[in-house]
C-alpha cells in the first residue's frame, strides 16, 4: 500500500481534491434540483397571483439542470486524467521491476503469473481510485454536509439521520467487505489459475495433442471456469440482497423525512411548500451514498493485486546497483574473485569459492552437467545476479545489470524474433543503425546471401517468432543483432540447441570468426568447435573441475579426451 498507493495520492492530492469537489458539486446540484423542483411544484399548486413569485425557483431549476450535468462531466474528466497519469507511473514502475530480471524471470515465475500481473493486476489498481477512493470520500463529505443541514433545523432528527445514513455509508459497506473478502480473493486467484492454464495451452499445445491429454486440459480449464462463474454468481446474489436492503433503508429514510417535514411544517418551523422539497432531495442523497458499499468491498482485490506485484518487486533483492567509478578500458578483463552464490531458500552452494580471469579477446567454452552452475555463472558474469560473497568485476568495477547491452551482449538458446522485418529485428540491438550497418552484420553472420534471394531483402517480414526461417537461419539473424550492439563481451548461452551437428559447427565457426576482437564466453553441452577456443572450463558442483586449452586437455585429461571422441566422433591418437 505504501509503495503503490500512498505516494501517488500525495503527489496528485490537488487533482484528487478537485475531483472530489466536482463530484460533491454534481451530487449537490442534483439534490438542489429536486429540492427546488419540489418547492416549485408545491408553490405553483397554491396558484400564486404573480409569476414573479416563482421566477427565481424557475431560473434555479434551469441552472441546477445544467450544473448537474456539467459537474459530473468535470468529475469524470479530472478523475480519469488522474487515474491515467497514475496508471502510466504504475506501468513504468512495473517495467522497471521486471526489466532487470529479464534473464531470470522464467525461472522465478510462471508465464501465466506474469501475464496476470501485466494484464489484470496493474489495470485493477485504477479501479481503486475510480470505484473506491473517490466514491468513498465523496460519500463521507455528502454524509457530513446533509447532517449539518438537518442539524440547523432539528438536532434530534439529525441524530436519527446520522444513524440511518450511517448504516448506508458505514455499516452495510463494512458487512459487504467482511462477507465478500474471501470471495473476491478467490475470484482473483481463480483468474490467475486460468491465465496459467491459458499459457500452458498456448506453449504446450503440441505436447497436449501428442500425449492425447487435451481433454485433461479442457477439464481443468472448464473446472476453473465453472468455479469462477459460481463465485461471481455468489457475489451477484449478495449484491441483489444488499441492494434490496439499501432500497428498503432508503425508503425508510424518505418516509422519515416526510414525517419530520410534516411535523416541522405543523409547528411552523418550515413552510409546507418545502415538505416535498426535502423528500425529493433525500431521494437524490440516498442514491448518491449507495456506491459506498461497492467502494469498500473490493479492497481485498486491490490488496491481492498489490501482493502479487510486491512479489515481483521483492525478487529484486538478488540485484545490486553499482557504486563503482566506471573507470574501464574499451576491452575490459573479467575477474571472478572467491565468488559464492546460492539461491534463496536453497542451502546448496551453486557457485563455490570460484576464481577465474577472462582476458580481453579470449574465447572461452564453459561446460558441465545440468545443474553444475553454468547458467548461474552466466548470470553472475552478466550482472543479473550478485554473489553472496566475493566479486565479479569488469576491470575494477563490480558487475551489475546496468552493463547489459553497453558492455555485455547475450545470445540465449532460444532468442526471440519479432513479427516485423529482418532489419527491424536487427535494430532491436541498436535502433539508430543504418541500412548499411544492418547489411554488414548480416553478412558477418553469413546470412546475407540467403536474404539477398528474397524479393524484399532485409525488409522481408519474419512472421511470428521468426517462423518463416529455419532454426539455423533464426540463430544467425539473432547473432547479427548481437553484433550490431558492438559490445566488447559476448556471452553465447547454448546458442546451437536444437540444431544438427553440421549446422551447429558451422554456426559456432561463424560466431567466432565474426567476433575475433571480442571476448566470447560460450556455454554449451557439446565440444563442437572446442579446438577453436582459447580455454575450456568444466564446472562441477560450482567449482572448476578442468581447465585449459583443447590441446592441453587432450594431452593431460583422459576424461576430456573420451568426451571429445564421443561428442565429435574424432578418435585421438
Amino acid at each position: 500500500m505504501k509503495e503503490w498507493i500512498t505516494p501517488y495520492i500525495i503527489h496528485y492530492k490537488g487533482r484528487i481534491s478537485l475531483n472530489i469537489l466536482f463530484s460533491f458539486l454534481g451530487i449537490g446540484s442534483a439534490a438542489m434540483l429536486l429540492f427546488i423542483s419540489g418547492y416549485l411544484i408545491s408553490k405553483s399548486a397554491l396558484q400564486p397571483e404573480n409569476i414573479m413569485l416563482v421566477y427565481v425557483p424557475i431560473v434555479a431549476v434551469r441552472a441546477f439542470s445544467i450544473t448537474q450535468a456539467v459537474f459530473p462531466y468535470l468529475d469524470k474528466l479530472v478523475g480519469h486524467n488522474v487515474v491515467l497519469r497514475i496508471l502510466s507511473f504504475y506501468r513504468n514502475k512495473l517495467y522497471d521491476i521486471i526489466e532487470p530480471q529479464a534473464l531470470v524471470l522464467k525461472s522465478r515465475f510462471q508465464t501465466g503469473d506474469i501475464l496476470g500481473v501485466v494484464a489484470e493486476d496493474i489495470e485493477k489498481l485504477q479501479d481503486f481510485y475510480i470505484r473506491t477512493l473517490f466514491p468513498a470520500v465523496t460519500s463521507i463529505v455528502v454524509y457530513t454536509v446533509i447532517l449539518i443541514v438537518f442539524g440547523v433545523f432539528d438536532w434530534t432528527f439529525m441524530l436519527l439521520m446520522m444513524a440511518l445514513l450511517g448504516i448506508i455509508v458505514f455499516l452495510i459497506p463494512f458487512f459487504s467487505y467482511i462477507i465478500m473478502k474471501k470471495r473476491h480473493v478467490a475470484i482473483k486467484q481463480k483468474r490467475a489459475s486460468l491465465y496459467q492454464h491459458m499459457t500452458d495451452a498456448l506453449f504446450g499445445q503440441l505436447d497436449w495433442l501428442l500425449s492425447g491429454r487435451k481433454n485433461d486440459l479442457y477439464h481443468h480449464v472448464d473446472q476453473d471456469n465453472t468455479e469462477l462463474i459460481n463465485q461471481e454468481n455468489n457475489i451477484h446474489r449478495w449484491h441483489h440482497i444488499r441492494d434490496a436492503m439499501l432500497r428498503l433503508l432508503s425508503g425508510i429514510i424518505i418516509v422519515s423525512t416526510m414525517i419530520w417535514a410534516d411535523v416541522q411544517a405543523n409547528d411552523g418551523t418550515i413552510s409546507a411548500t418545502v415538505i416535498a422539497a426535502f423528500v425529493l432531495m433525500m431521494i437524490s442523497v440516498t442514491d448518491a451514498l449507495m456506491p459506498a458499499s461497492n467502494a469498500i468491498e473490493e479492497i481485498p482485490t486491490y490488496a491481492e493485486s498489490i501482493r502479487r506485484m510486491n512479489k515481483l518487486s521483492t525478487q529484486k533483492l538478488y540485484l545490486r546497483n553499482s557504486k563503482s567509478t566506471e573507470v574501464m578500458t574499451s576491452h575490459p578483463t573479467i575477474y571472478l574473485k572467491n565468488v559464492n552464490f546460492r539461491y534463496k531458500d536453497n542451502d546448496t552452494q551453486v557457485i563455490n569459492n570460484l576464481n577465474l580471469t577472462i582476458n580481453p579477446g579470449e574465447k572461452m567454452a564453459l561446460l558441465g552437467r545440468s545443474g553444475a552452475g553454468k547458467s548461474t555463472l552466466l548470470k553472475l558474469i552478466s550482472g543479473v545476479l550478485f554473489p553472496q560473497s566475493g566479486h565479479v568485476q569488469l576491470d575494477s568495477n563490480d558487475m551489475n545489470a546496468n552493463y547489459i547491452s553497453r558492455v555485455v551482449s547475450i545470445l540465449n538458446q532460444d532468442p526471440h524474433l519479432f513479427n516485423t522485418t529482418i532489419a527491424n529485428n536487427i535494430r532491436v540491438g541498436r535502433p539508430n543503425a543504418t541500412e548499411a550497418e544492418v547489411i554488414d552484420v548480416l553478412r558477418r553472420a553469413q546470412i546475407m546471401d540467403m536474404i539477398d534471394t528474397l524479393p524484399k531483402g532485409i525488409h522481408t517480414q519474419m512472421e511470428e517468432m521468426g517462423k518463416r526461417f529455419s532454426g539455423g537461419e533464426r540463430h544467425r539473424i539473432a547473432f547479427a543483432r548481437i553484433l550490431i550492439q558492438n559490445t566488447p563481451i559476448i556471452i553465447l548461452d547454448e546458442p546451437t540447441t536444437g540444431l544438427d551437428p553440421l549446422t551447429e559447427r558451422e554456426l559456432i565457426l561463424t560466431m567466432l570468426r565474426a567476433s575475433q576482437d571480442k571476448t566470447v564466453i560460450l556455454i554449451t553441452h557439446h565440444l563442437a568447435g572446442a579446438e577453436l577456443m582459447d580455454e575450456i572450463i568444466f564446472l562441477e558442483q560450482g567449482k572448476i573441475k578442468l581447465s585449459g586449452s583443447h590441446s592441453e586437455l587432450i594431452e593431460s585429461s583422459t576424461y576430456y579426451r573420451k568426451l571429445y571422441e564421443m561428442d565429435t566422433g574424432i578418435v585421438q591418437g
